[in-house]
């Protein structure tokens, strides 16, 4: 005999009141070597993140890639293993990236080590040897990085869709060959530290349990002689998207297809953006959005599609993107324009904007509350000349955007006759199915 148990279902209770966003205490001060030193205090646990973003440009792809592997290897005082474990005795470490906008170095220490840390950042700066046998070890770690990404369809059809996208910008390609890897020599990296790597336009974040004043002084106690002006990288606005026919880019074989859709969007500064972000969350920037409703838990087509907008020094692009099965490429195609066009043509609901907008404000306040999340944001924020003040402004636009506010930013900009549209698959298989939807321009992969 099989016993019944009844149970009630109870409604989910109300969310809060959403907290107003405060920012924390911090100082700023611009050294007369032209880098500006931002201090904030988060004093969660006895650490303190580090975060030094410096203007590089991408003129040098190759050698840049190779810079940011090696810039750590050692200096005229000290080793690559030397400087880890000088950084291990104060509990902390540093390594370096490099994107199409900045040569980025992060790090953390304890607070009671952030002299020290600095210390070696200075020394790395203004004496970064790059050893040859160093040079050539990393150099070699690279290349197999960048071949094994060369294997993967997201990378594929990330590089498709920025060549689509930028042209003949310098954005269009952001991952070297490596064949060019190889041929870096660690002369060439010298020079180019000694153009690219200066103080000029740099921004250096300290982000942790300090009092930011005193953090400022030891910062500009320590990178005071870093000098030379340098190279100025300026690059030149992106330019604007331009629809035209889906780029098919053929991977025989293939039992998947890489969906990626890029729409204009507007930077953080724009009266728009605050509108555009909750349109895009609404669209498929998270997982309560109409585009994971409908391809992932209705249809099943994929497992996590998701749309986002990237932020550059040299312009905004809202990108979509999703791995769904082979026989279902065009089905998906159609259902991701059906939800723009949608989203583009119907004012959201109430209670649905309502939604997507406690999860964005509620968003922005998880991102602040990690010291090595706040340092990041402070980082990524500054580089874009704007502050932390910023932040209270964007979550007061985000918290008063109206059900007209996000349906005119839909309107303007998730229309999907503005979309650029490329797909990774077995062409002989797909090419039907989209060609049936939309006019279709077929290229073999690495073309």
């Amino acid at each position: 005999m099989t016993a019944t148990v009844q149970t009630d279902t109870r409604a989910l209770p109300a969310l809060g009141p959403t907290r107003q966003l405060k920012v924390p205490k911090q100082a700023e001060r611009t050294l007369d070597n032209g880098l500006t030193v931002i201090a904030v205090r988060r004093p969660a646990v006895p650490l303190v993140e580090l975060r030094l973003w410096m203007p590089f440009g991408q003129a040098h792809l190759a050698r840049g890639a190779t810079l940011a592997q090696t810039i750590l290897s050692g200096t005229a005082t000290h080793s690559a293993t030397q400087i880890a474990a000088e950084l291990q005795k104060v509990g902390g470490g540093l390594s370096a990236g490099i994107d199409p906008d900045r040569l980025m170095l992060s790090g953390a220490s304890l607070v009671t080590g952030l002299d020290r840390m600095l210390e070696i950042l200075a020394d790395v700066l203004t004496g970064a040897a790059y050893p040859a046998d160093w040079v050539q070890t990393e150099r070699e770690r690279l290349v197999d990085r960048i071949q094994v990404a060369q294997s993967q369809p997201a990378h594929l059809a990330r590089t498709a869709l920025l060549k689509r996208i930028y042209g003949r910008h310098p954005y269009a390609v952001q991952t070297p060959e490596p064949d060019q890897v190889r041929a870096v020599r660690p002369a060439a990296l010298r020079r180019l530290h000694a153009e690219r790597v200066h103080p000029a336009g740099a921004v250096l974040v300290l982000v942790g349990d300090v009092q930011p004043d005193r953090a400022v002084e030891a910062a500009e106690q320590a990178l005071a002689g870093w000098t030379g002006p340098g190279q100025e990288a300026e690059l030149p606005p992106a330019p604007p998207l331009e629809a035209g026919p889906l780029l098919l880019v053929d991977r025989p074989g293939a039992v998947q297809s890489s969906l990626r859709v890029a729409l204009p969007a507007v930077p953080r500064t724009h009266p728009d953006h605050a509108a555009l972000q909750l349109a895009n969350l609404l669209f498929g920037g998270y997982f309560s959005s109409r585009w994971t409703e409908n391809i992932r838990e209705d249809k099943g087509y994929t497992y996590g599609p998701h749309s986002g907008i990237e932020h550059s020094v040299a312009g905004s692009v809202l990108v979509a993107a999703a791995e769904v099965a082979t026989e279902v490429t065009g089905p998906a195609l159609l259902e991701t324009r059906y939800e723009l066009g949608r989203l583009a043509c119907l004012p959201p609901k109430p209670d649905e904007l309502e939604q997507a907008r406690q999860y964005a404000l509620g968003t922005l306040q998880l991102g602040m509350s990690t010291q090595a999340g706040l340092a990041s944001l402070t980082s990524a924020y500054a580089g874009n000349g704007l502050r932390l003040d910023f932040l209270a402004e964007h979550a007061a636009r985000l918290a008063k955007a109206t059900v007209d506010d996000v349906a005119a930013a839909a309107a303007r900009y998730l229309a999907p006759a503005g979309a650029v549209t490329v797909v990774l698959g077995d062409a002989e298989r797909v090419e039907g199915q989209l060609a049936a939807l939309t006019p279709v321009r077929r290229v073999a992969a690495g073309s």
